[in-house]
């Protein structure tokens, strides 16, 4: 009988009946590769909000720590190769670079046209760890194989929303949104979650200042939010331009929800449940800031690809996608289930954080709104929606 294939990550005693065998065997090296490119620092929106140059590699370093913890009884070392493109490199030619060094297991954290790019690249040569992009399509019908992603589509996120406004009796929405492409899918998945929850949009409006929101809030807002009466104000404003200077001033004393006011979201600094402090506070020590999404993103991609050479013994593309879409893969997320991956389109399966600035309201998706299968597929494009297979 094989001690492995038993061997609970969580559990150290039995490193003790396992020892021997492991250790005394070569240590399997497994190579990781994180691939970014350098941001160019944003306009200031907010003093409050700095820029986070490392957004995402501080959650992969920390993922990196665990799964070298494990590996200590799993005699297994993993290795994190840092690759970073300066602003304006080559990404392609970066990314060929890792192929050939044999890298098969890389975690992206890029736009969604980059990520095409390299998708059509990879050839199935590696498997791919999306943890920046929320793009419905890549989960509905433009479908990229040997890529799995992290965080919550757009999709998800609205229908969250959607769920609590339902269970808050809440259905008439006044939808504003940006004029950013960003914004307009956005709103398109809000749209989608009104009809299949019913909501009834009773007014929409497009945001077309292009002045500064903060000098102008008091005297526009108001007047720009004049419509038929409405229950919440559903804002589209994914880059944060005008969203946060909507509560409070809109003509009528409504809640804000959407990109700004109450949000949907992977991860949020205010989540203290299911062992959340704990990791919040093992990061805060790690990286001096606070977690943010993609952060937590990257420390899943990490875990998993532990749990699958853990499980495994591998690190064959194949036979760890197949132990990542399989019903044996658990993962530990911090949010009060286990998250799996949908074998169609590989998006994450994850309760969805409906959280305000300062406090976190509640998960999604809430008691009541079942599924035959998994109560995490009631949030976004479920099987039967999709054309992936």
């Amino acid at each position: 009988m094989s001690c492995v294939r038993f061997f609970p990550l969580y559990i150290v005693l039995l490193s003790l009946i396992c020892s021997k065998q492991l250790l005394a065997s070569e240590p399997q090296e497994i190579k990781i590769a994180y691939f970014t490119q350098e941001k160019k620092v944003p306009p200031a929106l907010s003093n409050l909000d700095p820029f986070i140059p490392d957004k995402g590699l501080q959650g992969a370093i920390l993922g990196l720590k665990d799964n070298n913890t494990t590996g200590q009884f799993t005699a297994q070392n993993y290795l994190l190769e840092q690759v970073i493109v300066p602003i304006g490199g080559d990404i392609k030619q970066a990314f060929v670079e890792i192929l050939n060094q044999g890298i098969q297991l890389i975690i992206v954290n890029l736009p969604a046209e980059q990520l095409v790019q390299l998708q059509a690249l990879n050839n199935n040569q590696a498997l791919l760890f999306d943890v920046a992009t929320r793009t419905d399509a890549f989960r509905q019908n433009q479908c990229l194989s040997n890529v799995l992603h992290l965080l919550p589509s757009r999709a998800m996120r609205a229908d969250a929303l959607a769920q609590y406004m339902l269970k808050k009796r809440w259905k008439r929405w006044f939808l504003v949104t940006g004029n950013t492409p960003e914004d307009a899918l956005y709103a398109k998945a809000i749209k989608r979650s009104a009809k299949r929850f019913g909501m009834k949009i009773t007014a929409e409006k497009k945001w077309l200042h292009s002045y500064d929101a903060r000098r102008t809030a008091q005297s526009d807002i108001p007047v720009f939010t004049q419509v038929d009466d409405y229950d919440v104000l559903v804002v589209a404003d994914e880059q944060g331009l005008f969203g946060e200077y909507i509560s409070y001033r809109s003509w009528l004393p409504r809640p804000v929800i959407g990109t700004q006011g109450l949000v949907a979201t992977a991860w949020h600094r205010t989540h203290e449940q299911w062992g959340a402090v704990q990791i919040q506070n093992r990061f805060k020590a790690l990286a001096n800031r606070q977690m943010q999404e993609q952060d937590y993103a990257a420390y899943l991609a990490v875990r998993a690809i532990g749990e699958a050479a853990t499980r495994t013994r591998s690190i064959d593309v194949v036979a760890v996608k197949a132990y990542l879409f399989s019903e044996r893969f658990k993962l530990q997320g911090y949010k009060g289930r286990a998250l799996s991956f949908r074998s169609w389109n590989g998006q994450l399966r994850q309760p969805v954080l409906l959280a305000a600035p300062t406090s976190l309201v509640i998960a999604a998706p809430l008691e009541g709104f079942l599924h035959p299968k998994n109560e995490l597929d009631s949030l976004g494009y479920d099987q039967s929606e999709t054309q992936c297979q």
